[in-house]
């Protein structure tokens, strides 16, 4: 055996303080019972031990009069117990566990760094312990809750809320300073019987749950019992903290993942085994974990599982790591469990918890020879003395090698080896051989291309691997600047943290852990501007498709969808928003040439639209309402899209944008009014003057819509207008006046437009335009709308008329609207008067509508803004209309600019000038939009843009707008 290290300087020292300290705690009884050199050997090997001795010098005297023998887990079992006895409160309980952990811990120690027994007893005590302290606790809760709620109670009578140990405290081989990983499951629902507040079972097992963990977790001036861990329980920390069994068995048939089978090989119920209910459970969780037939989808999982160990160990330098490290803990881990899972369902020998066991009976089913096995066990022993020698020191969770010269001389000590140095070496030998066996477990998979590309790698790994911030940064050195990379960290944490709130089961877990790392790739490779805002948005996609598998294969199958989704996300805030409220929109990406569309042709772009729209009706039952509304918008998201994409690609130019989403809005509109229009003839019969296939009604366009300016998202200014008869009804069974017929009708287009589906809204409608305003008819006679016009309206509104526009009726109605609008717009005016009606109208709507700061423009309203340049325009018309008719033909301002020029009112440079300008503006404006922005940023070139129409503005109105 070596000799242990003689150059022990700092434990001797460290040993000496101690026990003056102690001496100083220690009462004369104590220290007649306790020699300066028990105290001192033990002092210098673990700080742990030195202080718990000095807060209560007569725990030293139990410590180190007891024996390997004597401390038995009855013994454990039976101590804990008695000590718990007279707690009679929650703080009560919580201060007899804490001082009866640290008196157990502190005798476990004492016998531990004197090599007085061996690590394998060690690990059962400490685990017996834990166990012990957790049924203590949980049993003592159980009846105060009892007293005031009553008893859960089941077909077997009362019912246990069983605790699952996970991990190491499931094997029976709990590391000394450990948290302890749980799940707690109930049998059924129900409510409680028998207290004075019955509750919910759900109810009374979540509370409970909530206090073991308190009574266990919670740091108080006597420490903290363990650090506990429920994130292995089913959904995560999204999860419910008690699980009833039927809830439990669907999540673990369905929803139950690679790691949480590798998981449950040790998980072992710790409470209540007695319990009728008990053989249910264990009817839950054993075929999930152990597979009756070999599964080949678990070798493919195991492999990738050691990979990703292998990868870790590389990217995080885990060389001083015992437990992480090459040839560390989890590596023997992970050689037993790995067989457990192959081979286990067909042999229940295998189905042990405990790590030494389940070699042990590896060697006797002769799957592993026992040479291998016997080895494994021996060194898989020394790391775990190892362990247990490091987080004895400080009753630290730690398993790295310590920089600490005094923790290496305890560990050199403690080890029995010459010297820190000849320790090492030992060690290296140790995990040298069982890093072999692990690389001999499972077959490595030939190296893909992708893997030989570092950049690609460098993205798996900071998906697929643990990393802590600095860590994270450091990998991705080479691809972003530290800050870029320190937010990206923390965005895919948050995202992570939300994922087992979407149960989206094991296939789509392996999809998205395949994704991301091509997400990642992508936004490197393609040198993404602002990738924090654009990994955002993406994020957001992800985040609203991740319970639907088929879009993630979609984009993991398709990567120039997932590039032209990121491109997408990356020009405009405003489609992110939209393909993640409706993830429908993904289907679009699949066909890259709509998405550079360079028709620029009104007609042929209204009859695309009409035929596709046709085709998608086609497929409905004309009576099936909910259907043709979702139609309508599913058609209109997708043909928003795909303008929007060219919009971006710069394949559109913006005058074509707004000339397709306004043909867009009417191709829509139309077929709305025909099906509103069926839907109101059922029930009421056709007004009884109509000529066949005519319907007396007409819609007009006012605004953008009217002006072939629509943007993304604008509403519909529209007045509805109609020509019947004030004798006329209609002809169904249940028959009305031909004017209640057509308020019903247009109530009828604006529910199928305004109303909020799951596809969304279709078109937010504004129908203050009409005449009279709110306090007038929904749908008014063409002569009164006539009337109106000449008598009552004011100049606004006939400027609002210079855009108007009919978009959808019988040609006959439409001609009398024409001719109402001619006739008001040129109408005769005083100039005087119109000019000061025009500049009153533009201070009333920037007082009421400017927003934004210095350094944040609103481009509609501000001075020299779009909205300038349109009042400049509807003046003109109703100024000079009257001698140039010519100016009521078009309702779009670039062409009524023209029109304006061409009448001799402006010149051609200024006319170029104002064109230009409205250009410039409308393109930032609906760039902001893209981008989901309001304002634009104050700039040198918007500036010099909006001086020059408010000097048009001042030469033709003779004030600023201002």
């Amino acid at each position: 055996m070596p000799t242990p290290a003689q150059n022990n300087s700092l434990i001797e020292q460290h040993a000496t303080q101690f026990w003056e300290r102690f001496c100083d705690a220690a009462s004369d009884d104590v220290l007649h019972n306790v020699s300066e050199e028990q105290a001192k050997t033990v002092f210098g090997l673990s700080e742990f031990i030195a202080e718990q001795s000095i807060r209560h010098p007569e725990w030293l005297v139990s410590a180190l009069q007891c024996t390997p023998h004597s401390l038995t887990g009855d013994y454990i079992a039976h101590t804990v117990q008695g000590a718990c006895e007279k707690a009679d409160s929650e703080d009560a309980l919580a201060k007899v566990l804490r001082d009866t952990r640290n008196a157990m811990m502190l005798t476990i120690a004492v016998l531990d760094v004197t090599n007085r027994q061996t690590v394998e007893i060690s690990l059962q005590q400490v685990s017996k312990l834990a166990e012990s302290l957790i049924n203590v606790a949980y049993q003592r809760l159980y009846t105060l809750l009892a007293v005031k709620h009553g008893t859960p109670m089941g077909e077997h009578g009362e019912q246990p809320m069983f605790i699952l140990a996970m991990g190491k405290l499931g094997g029976n081989e709990l590391n000394f300073s450990s948290d302890i990983d749980l799940i707690f499951a109930y049998p059924h629902k129900g409510e409680t019987e028998g207290g004075k507040k019955p509750i919910e079972n759900q109810q009374f097992f979540t509370r409970l749950a909530q206090k073991l963990i308190n009574s266990l977790n919670k740091i108080t001036v006597d420490g903290q019992v363990y650090r506990v861990d429920m994130r292995l329980r089913p959904f995560g920390e999204s999860g419910p903290l008690a699980m009833h069994f039927a809830a439990l068995e669907d999540y673990y048939q369905e929803q139950g993942r690679h790691w949480e089978r590798f998981a449950m090989v040790k998980a072992r119920v710790i409470n209540d085994t007695n319990s009728p209910y008990f053989d249910d459970l264990q009817a839950i969780l054993r075929p999930f974990t152990f597979r009756r037939y070999l599964d080949f989808t678990t070798i493919d999982a195991l492999r990738d599982m050691k990979q990703l160990i292998a990868t870790e160990i590389r990217r995080r330098r885990l060389s001083g790591n015992i437990k992480l490290g090459a040839g560390g803990i989890r590596e023997v881990e992970f050689f037993a469990q790995s067989f457990q899972l192959i081979h286990g369902g067909r042999e229940p020998e295998l189905r042990q918890k405990n790590l030494l066991a389940t070699l042990d009976a590896l060697a006797d089913l002769e799957i592993v020879d026992t040479q291998s096995t016997s080895q494994m066990k021996q060194d898989y022993l020394y790391l775990r003395k190892v362990e247990h020698t490091l987080q004895q020191w400080q009753d630290g969770q730690t398993q790295t090698l310590p920089d600490d010269e005094w923790a290496q001389q305890i560990l050199a000590h403690v080890m029995e080896c010459e010297s820190y140095a000849a320790f090492q070496e030992e060690l290296a030998e140790v995990m040298e051989r069982i890093h072999q066996q692990f690389n001999e477990l499972v077959e490595e998979t030939h190296e893909s291309h992708t893997d030989s590309d570092e950049r690609f790698a460098v993205c798996r790994d900071a998906w697929n691997l643990t990393l802590d911030a600095e860590e994270f940064v450091a990998l991705l050195a080479g691809e972003l600047d530290g800050e870029d990379a320190a937010l990206l960290f923390t965005m895919l944490v948050n995202f992570r943290d939300q994922l087992p709130g979407y149960r989206i089961g094991q296939r789509g877990e392996d999809t998205l852990n395949r994704l991301m790392p091509e997400l990642l790739y992508i936004l490197l490779d393609c040198h993404v501007n602002n990738i924090r805002q654009v990994l955002a948005r993406v994020l957001g996609v992800i985040n609203a498709i991740t319970g639907r598998t088929t879009y993630l294969d979609l984009l993991l199958e398709n990567p120039d969808v997932l590039r032209q989704l990121i491109k997408l996300c990356e020009r405009s805030e405003w489609i992110a928003s939209e393909i993640q409220r409706f993830p429908l929109l993904l289907d679009e990406l699949l066909t890259p040439m709509y998405l550079k569309q360079q028709n620029t042709d009104i007609a042929s772009s209204q009859r695309e639209y009409q035929q596709e729209l046709r085709e998608s009706l086609l497929r409905i039952e004309p009576d099936d309402v909910e259907m043709m509304m979702d139609a309508w918008r599913q058609f209109k998201l997708c043909q928003q899209l795909r303008i929007a994409a060219s919009d971006i690609s710069g394949s559109l130019p913006i005058p074509n944008v707004s000339d397709k989403l306004t043909v867009l809005a009417e191709v829509i509109l139309a077929s709305v009014v025909n099906a509103a229009w069926k839907q109101i003839a059922v029930r009421y019969g056709v007004p009884g003057h109509l000529d066949a296939d005519t319907k007396g009604f007409a819609v007009i366009g006012y605004g953008k819509l009217g002006g072939f300016e629509l943007g993304y998202g604008s509403d519909l200014d529209l007045v509805f207008l109609h020509n019947a008869p004030r004798d006329s009804v209609t002809n169904g069974k249940k028959s009305i006046e031909a004017q209640q017929f057509y308020i019903k009708l247009a109530q009828r287009i604006m529910h199928l437009l305004n109303t909020t589906t799951l596809f969304g809204q279709l078109y937010e409608t504004d129908l203050r335009l009409r005449p009279s305003g709110k306090s007038g008819l929904l749908c008014c006679h063409v002569d009164g709308f006539a009337v109106y016009q000449r008598e009552e309206a004011w100049t606004w509104e006939h400027q609002a008329l210079v855009r108007a526009r009919a978009i959808v009726g019988d040609s006959n109605l439409l001609a009398a609207f024409n001719e109402v609008r001619n006739e008001i717009l040129t109408r005769r005016r005083d100039l005087d008067q119109l000019q000061q009606d025009v500049v009153t109208m533009r201070y009333k709507m920037r007082e009421h509508l400017l927003s934004g700061s210095v350094d944040e423009i609103d481009l509609k309203q501000c001075e020299g803004g779009i909205t300038d340049i349109e009042f400049l325009t509807q003046y003109w018309v109703l100024a000079h209309a009257h001698s140039t008719e010519t100016l009521t033909v078009y309702t779009d301002n670039l062409r009524l600019i023209d029109s304006v020029a061409a009448a001799g009112l402006l010149t051609a440079q200024q006319a170029g000038k104002l064109q230009h300008a409205y250009l410039e503006l409308r393109n930032q404006y609906h760039q902001l939009t893209l981008a989901d922005n309001k304002y634009a940023q104050q700039s040198e070139e918007l500036t010099a843009l909006r001086s020059e129409v408010s000097a048009i503005w001042h030469d033709v109105l003779g004030t600023s707008s201002g």
